[in-house]
């Protein structure tokens, strides 16, 4: 590793370590989104969409129009991750734990997370999900993304990370990240949110807690991309449970 990508590799880390945790974990519990601007830099962000051209890097791809997911493509990583996701992945992970698990608690789920992201990997082995599920996405005009949740096996974890590796307005218009939030017996909740070019968004993976009048309840989530009106969206998805698949 050069020194310029070992400087650029600090700051990720320096970012992510010196972010307001309490902030965010209060943004989760109470929107199911948080957002830290500006973890990757322009070059790093400049070398993820350069390396989706470099096949030996993935396991998978999908076109997501063949499948009904939307219109455009998307490739899952192969183990060993690049290590700027593997650095992402470890630092952010055990920051989460303590949401994840308050969650889980309150909603009656029995289940508790390790501290630690290795343990969690072991776990997810464990119940045969062995495969890695972080991916870069790309989008051209007129692509788009259905809203759905990533789950891809019997362990999951409650919350997910992406990167948008374009600057809106610059390198596209539209193509925005959109989140819906189903209240039982209750119309949807629409967000709509358009991160700039290195800005790391956490968001909830498939519910979060709400609390009613009689406690607490699930309220179910999904997420997908507006239309890309103009030029081409590139993104990186990091998500902490492997597939079986």
């Amino acid at each position: 590793m050069s020194q310029v990508e070992c400087s650029q590799m600090e700051c990720m880390t320096d970012r992510i370590q010196n972010a307001d945790w309490n902030q965010i974990s209060e943004q989760l519990h109470q929107h199911g989104y948080a957002m830290i601007e500006q973890v990757l830099s322009e070059r790093q962000c400049g070398e993820l969409k350069a390396a989706y051209c470099q096949a030996d890097l993935y396991r998978k791809t999908v076109n997501m129009q063949r499948y009904r997911f939307g219109l455009g493509e998307y490739k899952y990583f192969n183990y060993p991750l690049p290590n700027l996701i593997e650095q992402i992945r470890n630092e952010v992970y055990p920051r989460l734990v303590p949401v994840a698990n308050a969650w889980f608690k309150v909603l009656g789920l029995g289940n508790s997370f390790p501290n630690t992201y290795v343990e969690f990997l072991n776990l997810c082995q464990q119940h045969q999900q062995t495969k890695a599920t972080s991916l870069i996405l790309k989008y051209q005009k007129g692509g788009f993304n259905t809203l759905h949740q990533d789950i891809y096996g019997e362990i999951y974890f409650p919350m997910q990370l992406v990167i948008v590796l374009d600057q809106p307005d610059i390198n596209f218009k539209g193509g925005e990240f959109v989140m819906t939030q189903q209240n039982p017996r209750a119309q949807s909740k629409v967000m709509v949110l358009q991160p700039n070019q290195g800005d790391l968004l956490i968001f909830t993976t498939q519910f979060k807690p709400e609390r009613g009048s009689r406690g607490y309840h699930r309220v179910n989530m999904k997420h997908g991309v507006s239309p890309i009106l103009q030029g081409e969206r590139h993104s990186l998805g990091i998500i902490f449970h492997d597939a079986v698949n």
